[in-house]
């Protein structure tokens, strides 16, 4: 099988499995136990507490482990919003047409108990633009919300020029960073963000674990998702996830390396020059992608017939990994102007790590099979 979905999901790097073996053999007592063997695992949780924040110039005090970026997001809009520390005046949210669906959820949420949203429309090359940004924020913008880089189209926003934006309209500024994270620079300073949320198994780690900066997370009155015993600063209780957040680690430390490693191979622009060279009508969807990732629309080809007769030789994902299989057209898609017919005859292609030239010789081989 040719792995081609690696922004749904990334296969976990071997340095991750051993870590992980490992922790789950001998780091199995309770962090928040008073012995040795809880001193010790709350010792390796709060090395990689650090690593994450010497990744992003944040303080360790400043990150929070959850269960992955879907708990982050909620946390940057609930914890913040329902908590003491934004203005109960204060109900208005901009983000954009273009997030992760549970994005969509939460306004939908918090639309329900009185907030107001506008979703702010990206350009035509699938980029949300700071001055869009900037003249969506009112006198009641209690928080922007904007991803570093889209999940379908791997497009890179200009996150610093927007969070400039929000702190010079004195608001709050949160940013899913899943799909940037480890792939393109971050640091929190220099793009002006005040939350930011991460997940591992974007980078070779385990799912069911991730992350969310805070700026001056102990100088705030937030309102805990998960009420329970104060683990992580009160703000999500239960028994910490001590060895998915040691193989999260090991992700962090390999994972770069890895992706750089795979970008000297110029995979991407392998694949689109087979497709010139096959004749193969095809229109690559947004600009300031990531080197992993495309959205390619190929308006002449059989999609439908391709992916059927492929099931069990390619992994190919038509949107989304949240959206993949429902009948509405990806809403990133049409976003920037794609027609439902176009949108059903567009992959969004993801490379991994340690793909060949010969796999992308075979995806190339079966559109133009089908073209």
């Amino acid at each position: 099988m040719i792995y081609l979905d690696t922004a749904a999901s990334y296969p976990l790097l071997p340095e991750v499995k051993v870590v992980l073996s490992d922790a789950f053999e001998s780091l199995y007592a309770n962090s928040a136990s008073s012995h040795l063997l809880g001193e010790q695992v709350s010792d390796e949780i709060n090395k990689v507490r650090e690593q994450l924040a010497d990744q992003i110039g944040a303080y360790p005090s400043e990150i929070i482990f959850t269960s992955g970026a879907t708990e982050s997001n909620n946390i940057a809009f609930k914890s913040l919003l329902l908590g003491n520390e934004i203005s109960k005046d204060k109900k208005h949210i901009v983000t954009t047409q273009i997030e992760h669906k549970c994005v969509f959820a939460i306004c939908d949420y918090l639309k329900s108990i009185g907030y107001e949203i506008t979703y702010v429309k990206p350009n035509k090359d699938g980029i949300i633009e700071a001055d869009s940004v900037a003249n969506a924020i009112r006198p009641d913008t209690a928080l922007v919300s904007v991803m570093h880089v889209n999940n379908e189209l791997g497009t890179i926003n200009p996150i610093a020029d927007i969070g400039q934006a929000c702190f010079d309209a004195g608001v709050l500024f949160h940013s899913d960073a899943a799909q940037s994270f480890q792939k393109t620079n971050i640091d929190a300073d220099d793009l002006n963000v005040d939350v930011m949320s991460f997940s591992a198994h974007k980078i070779g780690g385990p799912k069911g674990i991730g992350a969310i900066y805070i700026r001056d997370l102990r100088k705030r009155h937030l309102m805990p998702v998960i009420h329970g015993a104060g683990q992580e600063d009160g703000l999500r209780g239960g028994t910490v996830a001590a060895p998915l957040i040691i193989g999260f680690g090991a992700a962090i430390k390999y994972f770069e390396q890895y992706y750089s490693t795979f970008k000297k191979k110029e995979i991407k622009e392998y694949f689109l020059s087979k497709l010139n060279q096959g004749k193969i009508k095809f229109s690559e969807n947004g600009l300031n992608t990531l080197g992993h990732c495309l959205s390619i629309t190929l308006p002449e080809t059989d999609t439908e017939t391709l992916v059927r007769n492929n099931e069990n030789v390619l992994s190919l994902a038509q949107g989304s990994a949240c959206s993949s299989k429902e009948i509405e057209p990806s809403h990133v898609l049409t976003s920037i102007g794609l027609n439902r017919e176009l949108a059903d005859k567009t992959f969004r292609i993801s490379f991994p790590l340690d793909i060949e030239y010969d796999s992308i010789n075979v995806l190339v081989k079966e559109i133009l099979k089908h073209s």
